[in-house]
């Protein structure tokens, strides 16, 4: 099993990655707030100078499209134009069945409690399955040390490490419910299973480190990547390339399933 090592404090790449969950979520609110206002300062004068009864249902509604279209404008990640969107007018559609506020907080907890690195980095909840250890486990040095990095609930280090009972495997996740399933899967197992943030885990004992996040954290985690693996090491990202890296990635395609590896050597000093 590998151990987790404490590194102390972060490094300034990963306090400004701490910061960027805040900013994202200070902007979505900043966006529904400004299409509430929006569409409330339209329909105001419209029903007043009528004198007619509100129609809520109307105004929840042009307040989603308001949202979107905000969203939209702003190139906001496609889970955030579909809850602006929403929000309202489900918000609106469940106050007219007078439910139980606990069946809200009961859900909002579930999404949380499976959702988390949605809300907080901007990384949803994907599997990799059998098929990616698949493509993976030929590419891995016999005795290799891998980190699955958001490994959810080891769709991945389970398979892997019936295909290579040689590697030392171990997985990272700070989404609750899919670390406890996860957790469950693997406790009878040799792979390491952690809880925690993964920009405060340290790389350095892995000479493979595999992540299928999203666009939003490539660029600052390869920058962790470099600066704490070894020189030789493997940086191996699922479905979605790093921006700018410091090297060409090398593309392994599964044209029957669509899987798509990127695959990045970390060099030494010097190395070109």
């Amino acid at each position: 099993m590998v151990e987790e090592v404490d590194e102390g404090k972060p490094p300034r790449e990963d306090n400004q990655a701490d910061e960027q969950p805040r900013r994202l979520l200070i902007r979505q609110l900043a966006l529904q707030t400004a299409a509430v206002f929006l569409a409330l300062s339209l329909a105001w004068p419209f029903y007043f100078l009528r004198a007619t009864e509100w129609n809520w249902a109307a105004v929840s509604a042009a307040t989603g499209a308001i949202a979107f279209l905000f969203a939209r404008l702003s190139r906001q990640q496609w889970w955030w134009q579909l809850i602006h969107l929403l929000f309202v007018p489900l918000l609106w559609i469940g106050l007219q069945f007078n439910i139980s506020p606990l069946w809200y907080l009961g859900a909002f907890m579930l999404l949380l409690l499976i959702f988390r690195g949605a809300a907080t980095g901007q990384i949803p909840l994907y599997l990799s399955g059998e098929n990616a250890a698949k493509r993976l486990h030929p590419l891995l040095a016999e005795g290799s040390a891998l980190l699955d990095v958001g490994a959810g609930i080891a769709s991945l280090l389970l398979p892997l490490a019936k295909m290579r009972p040689d590697l030392s495997l171990a997985g990272i996740d700070n989404a609750p419910l899919p670390w406890f399933v996860g957790w469950l899967r693997t406790r009878n197992t040799r792979i390491g299973w952690f809880w925690g943030d993964f920009w405060k885990h340290s790389l350095a004992p892995y000479q493979v480190v595999y992540c299928f996040l999203s666009p939003a954290p490539m660029r600052a985690l390869w920058a962790k990547a470099c600066r704490e693996m070894t020189p030789g090491s493997l940086f191996i990202s699922n479905a979605f390339p790093v921006d700018d890296a410091t090297e060409e990635a090398e593309i392994m395609e599964d044209a029957e399933s669509g899987l798509v590896l990127y695959l990045y050597k970390i060099r030494g000093e010097g190395e070109s």
